[in-house]
């Protein structure tokens, strides 16, 4: 077995409706590269990707596949530019219908966040930039 870490690819995400969820994703601010009628995707310069695909293609590979269950306990995080960012794309989204978890607040770790559900219910996190070497002295300081 090897002892290396193994590398952060992406994230699958199994959608009931496509062209639904893609247009959530694109007025997030994300860049869809829709690959099929099937299967799309976003990718950062990195290698990471965020993957769409319906439960037509994962059957098509795996006969035992069940979708998963609902309500998600999960987030998937994005980190925006600024804190009014996270407010103006909050209201953007629920502007355009989708629906709103958690509205933007201050939480503990001094970022400006706020929850929206994409059509398939998962929680989307929107985060300012957030000073990780004072996340971690909080971390310290809370595990004493």
């Amino acid at each position: 077995m090897s002892d290396q870490q193994p590398e952060f690819l992406g994230l699958y995400l199994f959608v009931k409706d496509l062209p639904k969820t893609l247009n959530f994703y694109e007025l997030l601010g994300l860049e869809i590269e829709n690959v099929s009628e099937v299967f799309a995707r976003a990718s950062w310069s990195n290698g990471i990707a965020l993957e769409f695909g319906t439960s037509e293609l994962t059957e098509s590979y795996d006969p035992g596949w069940k979708p998963p269950g609902l309500p998600s306990t999960n987030t998937i995080n994005f980190q925006l530019s600024s804190r009014a960012a996270v407010d103006e794309t909050y209201n953007k989204m629920i502007a355009a219908g989708f629906v709103g978890h958690l509205a933007p607040c201050d939480p503990l770790w001094q970022a400006r966040f706020a929850i929206i559900l994409d059509p398939n219910g998962n929680f989307v996190g929107l985060h300012s930039p957030r000073d990780r070497d004072a996340d971690r002295q909080r971390e310290r300081g809370a595990q004493s």
